[in-house]
């Protein structure tokens, strides 16, 4: 599948972790997302595709454009069957809707937003 390539595109251009990223608040007792493929989330952060450095938006644009529709809604609707994210995209006042990527690498789900 071309969404798993994605990830595993998008997760090595991530390795370390943004200074300008978004943590959601850690939740005390709360239980820890985990995504379809059991990776534990141990915390999430919210990137605008703009903050990237030119070379990794470049990357991170052209694997959208091969990305079709229906794998986007895929990555939406898992997106908002999981409360954390929903939580951590609504504190920057933003929707699943405009995560146009996503990124799983030691526990740290990164979304990746487009914005007008």
């Amino acid at each position: 599948m071309r969404i798993s390539t994605a990830f595993v595109v998008i997760a090595t251009l991530f390795l370390g972790t943004p200074a300008f990223a978004q943590r959601a608040p850690s939740q005390s007792g709360a239980e820890t997302p985990s995504t379809q493929s059991g990776t534990v989330v141990t915390s999430i952060q919210v990137v605008d595709v703009k903050e990237l450095q030119p070379a990794v938006r470049s990357k991170v644009d052209e694997i959208i454009a091969q990305t079709s529709d229906t794998e986007i809604q895929s990555l939406r609707k898992s997106i908002d069957d999981m409360p954390e994210a929903t939580s951590a995209l609504k504190a920057k006042g933003l929707n699943s809707s405009q995560v146009v990527a996503i990124s799983i690498a030691d526990g740290v789900l990164t979304m990746i937003t487009k914005t007008a």
